[in-house]
């Protein structure tokens, strides 16, 4: 498993695709469960927990299905834990969520490279 994590509109997307030319993504946004555990790459993984809480589904073993189905998957996601706290308390959830989510598939990942204006850093190379 990789992990490409960043801000908004970083240049995340670009940075996986160039890298990974070969590989065949599912966005979040659109993806149902089977074809993330499926997926050679997964883009906007952020947006697919919003998606899945807004339905008001549990998403508190995503992570360890991720690992124990897809190991080999690409992930690209963004941070969504800088800045100021959200009043809004779905946005707070979703956002403890991500975070949450993010930590324990970075933790299993080999490599975790972190994209600041379309310049990826590897932050973790195990």
């Amino acid at each position: 498993m990789e992990m490409m994590i960043g801000g908004a509109f970083q240049g995340k997307s670009a940075c996986a695709k160039e890298k990974y030319p070969e590989i065949v993504w599912v966005s979040g946004e659109e993806a149902e469960e089977a074809a993330l555990l499926s997926a050679q790459g997964i883009l906007n993984l952020h947006e697919y927990i919003r998606k899945e809480m807004k339905a008001g589904h549990d998403v508190a073993d995503l992570a360890q299905k991720l690992i124990e189905k897809n190991p080999e998957v690409v992930l690209v996601s963004d941070e969504v834990g800088y800045g100021v706290v959200p009043v809004d308390a779905f946005d707070r959830a979703y956002r403890e969520a991500v975070g949450r989510i993010c930590t324990e598939l970075a933790a299993y990942s080999s490599r975790v490279t972190r994209v600041v204006c379309g310049i990826g850093t590897v932050i973790k190379d195990a």
